[in-house]
């Protein structure tokens, strides 16, 4: 038995002098020298006591060495963990704790706090800083660089990501390596990667989109990557003549866009834009397209699917849509109550069947039944559409559809009205109590710099283009929505935030 994962992503470019890491200092770190760091934190990993399924956790910066500490999870058979760097010790130690991790790798100044948690557990400890710095490194300097791939099969869990808890407590996706092999494959050759491409990454690494999607893309492909540590938009500018790709959440792209340095010269030898992670304005779309003369390629993921859809690299590229269901990905839209499969142009739940689909949540069965079907199906809590042309529509979230006075409202629908008004950036729409329907629509709008949105005139267009009972009840205006790392708006923060807005009403 081989180790599928490693043999696909890393270990065919092993010995070659190629460029794989562009740093922001102007080194570049090879294939080759990439991997040779790997395996000596693989040999600190089986010195350590870890064996092939065991979990090593870690909360660090994004540096080389973060993804060295990766590709030596695969190599040793441990499953990788990446953790948040907002979360707080909190909620790293239930992290920690539900996974059982072998080992735990964090910054020095977490050290102090973290080390009851790993005490208690019986996890070695060590540290990994932004600069490359800490005992994980300094173990692995003097340790052989060759390390020989631990067998593994396509059903072994590679890594396992925390999703955000929104709904309760964090649920652990298990990822195969049947699971993130299959989605790098498909991606590399569904929006044509290959070793030519140096891909633009200002993405975190503790995320699905940064780590397996922009980079085991890139590895599948045998291409460079240009590693930002973070989103900047001077370092951007710098960057991008060297570039010929870049995956990026919205919150990229409306950036770059206020920056007049951003201009079609400047991307004239780029390929393509992607974007995900959270939904991409029709604006953004458009105003991308008159700057640039590109059309963002948006598509459709979560954390235990990886990739699910994506609009096409050839071919209409459709504002607010997500494309088709990628190959090798049966998706199907069904009714919440029932299961029954609905008509194309009827919302409903987001079901979806692959290779990519995960496996299950860590040690959670009633969960993992609940969400998985025994037929392979599993329910994303997406609620969305397929149009007559075959392509995917995102309208929210299963628990952010609004159910007042017993008609179902989607959010998304009331949101394209408001964020096509004047002085609108963007809105959001949420589902807050009301003593009379027992909920009702509230909805919050962003506007654009310098204007000052005309409430009335926006509500009474709203009043206008949606039926009555979907009305939002009160328009408020605010400085900004409220995001996670990813660029999602956290709608379960404005319900929260707003639950009272209607107590006397």
């Amino acid at each position: 038995m081989s180790n599928l994962l490693y043999d696909a992503l890393f270990g065919k470019h092993r010995g070659e002098s190629t460029p794989f890491l562009h740093l922001i200092d102007g080194s570049v770190i090879t294939h080759a020298a990439f991997l040779d760091r790997a395996s000596q934190i693989a040999n600190v990993l089986a010195a350590a006591g870890l064996t092939p399924g065991d979990r090593l956790a870690a909360q660090v910066q994004k540096s080389p060495e973060a993804l060295m500490l990766y590709a030596a999870c695969v190599q040793a058979g441990v499953i990788f963990l990446p953790l948040n760097v907002a979360y707080t010790t909190s909620e790293l130690s239930y992290f920690i704790e539900n996974s059982r991790a072998g080992m735990v790798v964090c910054d020095d100044a977490s050290r102090a706090q973290l080390s009851p948690t790993a005490a208690a557990l019986g996890a070695v400890l060590e540290t990994l800083n932004a600069d490359g710095s800490g005992s994980l490194t300094d173990k692995s300097a003097t340790a052989s660089a060759s390390f020989e791939p631990v067998p593994r099969g396509a059903d072994d869990l590679a890594a396992l990501l925390y999703t955000s808890g929104t709904t309760g407590r964090s649920k652990g996706a298990m990822l195969s390596q049947r699971n993130l092999l299959s989605n790098a494959i498909t991606l590399a050759d569904y929006w044509r990667f290959s070793e030519s491409d140096t891909l633009l990454h200002p993405l975190p690494i503790f995320h699905t989109h940064g780590l397996f999607v922009a980079t085991n893309v890139t590895l599948h492909a045998g291409g460079s990557m240009i590693f930002l540590p973070k989103f900047d938009l001077d370092r951007m500018v710098e960057f991008f003549p060297q570039a010929t790709s870049l995956m990026g959440v919205p919150t990229f792209y409306t950036r770059l866009l206020t920056d007049p340095r951003f201009t079609k010269d400047l991307v004239a030898h780029m390929r393509l834009f992607v974007s995900g992670s959270a939904p991409l304005l029709a604006d953004t779309h458009r105003a991308f397209e008159e700057r640039t003369g590109h059309r963002i390629l948006e598509r459709y993921g979560m954390t235990e699917t990886n990739m699910n859809t994506s609009n096409p690299y050839d071919g209409d590229r459709r504002a607010g849509t997500v494309g088709y269901p990628l190959p090798g990905v049966e998706l199907k839209v069904t009714d919440p109550e029932t299961g029954a499969s609905l008509p194309d142009g009827q919302v409903g739940q987001i079901e979806v069947r692959g290779e990519n689909v995960f496996q299950g949540y860590w040690e959670m069965p009633e969960k993992t039944a609940a969400e998985l079907r025994e037929d392979g199906f599993f329910i994303t809590g997406d609620l969305g559409l397929v149009d007559a042309d075959g392509y995917v529509h995102i309208v929210g979230r299963n628990k952010d559809l609004i159910i007042s006075g017993g008609y179902n409202i989607y959010p998304k629908e009331i949101e394209l009205v408001l964020d096509a008004q004047p002085g609108v950036l963007e809105s959001a729409v949420v589902g807050v109590p009301h003593a009379d329907f027992g909920e009702t629509v509230l909805a919050l709008i962003v506007p654009e710099e310098g204007s000052e949105p005309d409430v009335d005139a926006i509500a009474a267009e709203a009043a206008g283009s949606l039926a009555r009972f979907k009305h939002p009840r009160k328009i408020l205006v605010v400085d900004a929505l409220p995001r996670n790392t990813m660029g999602k708006v956290q709608k379960n923060a404005l319900r929260d935030s707003y639950r009272d807005v209607f107590a006397t009403a």
